[in-house]
């Protein structure tokens, strides 16, 4: 089969990642043109949330086909429906898709054929896998899984390891890290009302680690997806953590995880709980200090993380791929336990 002249690729290309490229790399190496068509920001947003804007995503593509010297041969354009002007174009002679989409490009081809123009080629690209052999996926991105590169944010023999903080980043993990929220200290709900009031309804979850912060949000029968607790505020003791209605959580779990060490146990633990779609409380054993830590290396892109700085107020960080990105930073410099 010769070379094509101009290639067809749709979809919505959220979180331009190594699959994508690897599509869109294979169609240049059988065509001279290739036209990408992005889904609109009202179709995606009716898929996910969270899917980037159409402008970003076409930032995206355009800034990788400069770096790879494929600007010249790269266009892209705004995909209103599903099929775009695939079954009625003139000047495309091919189409790019996966398995998934192999069955639309058929569909394609048959209008086309219907309508007295010849079927495109097409161009079937496999998958890429990532670090755990699963596929590449935007949806598996968005869900935290992992990073563009398809690497883990936290591969399984990490997962079973028990990881101390080194004293060099006791300054850095006393700084907030995200928005604080300031109120009294003996009413934190005032805290806490502000920063629920800048959340979005698109947050797949409202994460809470502290006793204060848990107890604030019970109070304000704001029940959080995830709480943690371990009975301390300010590494004492808290008197009111005993008071917690515990009632209004669906599901209750335990784990060890002692000052300034995050375990297996707090790992496991953390990752059960986001994963059973039931209002959770951990109770650990030790201190929840570090859990934001592996919260946001787990926990769905989205996700509104909440904790009291002690004497200021409430912090909430959203998870994103930077928050991700940083919380990989500091984990690398913790030691492994034996």
């Amino acid at each position: 089969m010769g070379r094509n002249s101009l290639c067809l690729l749709g979809g919505t290309f959220d979180r331009f990642h190594v699959g994508h490229e690897h599509l869109l790399t294979t169609c240049l190496e059988q065509s001279d043109q290739v036209q990408v068509w992005l889904i609109s920001d009202e179709i995606a947003q009716r898929k996910n949330p969270l899917v980037l804007s159409w402008e970003t995503r076409n930032d995206e593509i355009s800034a990788w086909a400069e770096d790879a010297g494929f600007s010249e041969r790269i266009s892209l354009h705004l995909l209103k429906d599903k099929v775009g002007p695939a079954p009625t174009s003139k000047e495309a002679d091919a189409i790019g898709c996966t398995l998934e989409t192999l069955p639309t490009c058929e569909v394609i081809n048959s209008r086309r054929q219907h309508g007295g123009l010849s079927p495109l080629n097409i161009i079937q690209v496999d998958h890429v896998s990532g670090s755990d052999g699963k596929i590449v996926s935007s949806s598996r991105i968005r869900a935290g899984e992992i990073g563009r590169d398809g690497s883990r944010w936290l591969g399984d023999a990490e997962m079973n390891t028990d990881q101390r903080m080194p004293a060099m980043l006791d300054d850095e993990l006393k700084q907030p890290y995200g928005t604080l929220y300031e109120g009294p200290e003996s009413n934190p709900s005032v805290a806490m009302r502000k920063a629920l009031a800048t959340i979005g309804d698109e947050s797949p979850k409202l994460i809470a680690v502290g006793d204060v912060c848990v107890h604030a949000l019970v109070d304000m029968n704001e029940i959080p997806d995830l709480a943690f607790v371990d009975g301390m505020t300010k590494r004492e003791d808290w008197a009111p953590a005993a008071d917690l209605d515990r009632t209004v959580f669906t599901s209750l779990s335990t784990c060890i995880s002692p000052p300034g060490v995050i375990t297996a146990d707090l790992k496991q633990a953390t990752k059960a709980a986001l994963s059973n779609g039931e209002p959770t409380l951990v109770v650990v054993n030790g201190e929840e200090d570090l859990a934001p830590l592996i919260v946001h290396l787990l926990a769905p892109l989205g996700c509104a993380v909440v904790y009291g700085q002690p004497g200021k107020g409430v912090v909430l960080r959203i998870t994103t791929e930077e928050t991700k990105e940083n919380c990989r930073r500091l984990l690398d410099v913790f030691t492994r336990e034996v």
